[in-house]
């Protein structure tokens, strides 16, 4: 499938008549609240193309939403922060290992490009809430080789909605953590 159709496809539709097993979870309107984006970025059931495998994730960058495919025709849409335009991350990719409240340590790329913002965490970060990968990290791996890119939380929710990310594709913690509570080792994902 082209990206073009591909993109097409995932326009949000009405969702009435869905089975009960694909209906999105309920949000609490106080939860909501405390989300500093745009609603357009907060979690929402949506019709995609029936094709798609059910499980895959799905990530179209300059659109800035993450789909979790949950059903038949059927995803769970979050908004994204992604790379900025040099670093976006493309491709097919699978989750290979799951972390809660992970550390962190940037990459050579990243000491290179930015020895001033990164010098002091280069022997690394402990995983907690002051860590750039918030609460939960998805780390995905080509052939078996770690891509140094990751779908993780944010200690910066406002920058969901923007390419402002070193090539990671980052999350509002509440959605991160809801995602990484259903999907497995070995999900496949596609960004584009």
């Amino acid at each position: 499938m082209d990206r073009r159709a591909f993109v097409l496809s995932l326009a949000a539709m009405s969702i009435a008549g869905l089975p009960a097993f694909a209906q999105a979870p309920k949000v609490e309107a106080e939860t909501v609240k405390t989300w500093p984006i745009g609603s357009q970025y907060y979690p929402t059931q949506v019709r995609v193309k029936p094709d798609l495998a059910v499980g895959s994730i799905i990530i179209v960058s300059d659109k800035f939403f993450l789909y979790h495919i949950i059903a038949p025709g059927v995803a769970m849409r979050y908004g994204v922060a992604v790379g900025k335009a040099e670093l976006k991350f493309r491709g097919q990719a699978v989750v290979a290992r799951k972390v809660e409240w992970p550390s962190w340590k940037p990459t050579p790329e990243m000491l290179e490009r930015s020895p001033e913002n990164y010098a002091r965490y280069a022997d690394g970060m402990p995983g907690g809430p002051q860590n750039p990968l918030g609460a939960r990290a998805m780390y995905l791996y080509q052939n078996g080789h770690d891509t140094a890119i990751r779908i993780h939380g944010t200690t910066s929710p406002s920058s969901i909605g923007h390419a402002v990310s070193n090539g990671c594709i980052r999350m509002v913690n509440d959605h991160v953590i809801a995602l990484f509570d259903t999907v497995p080792v070995g999900t496949p994902v596609t960004v584009y």
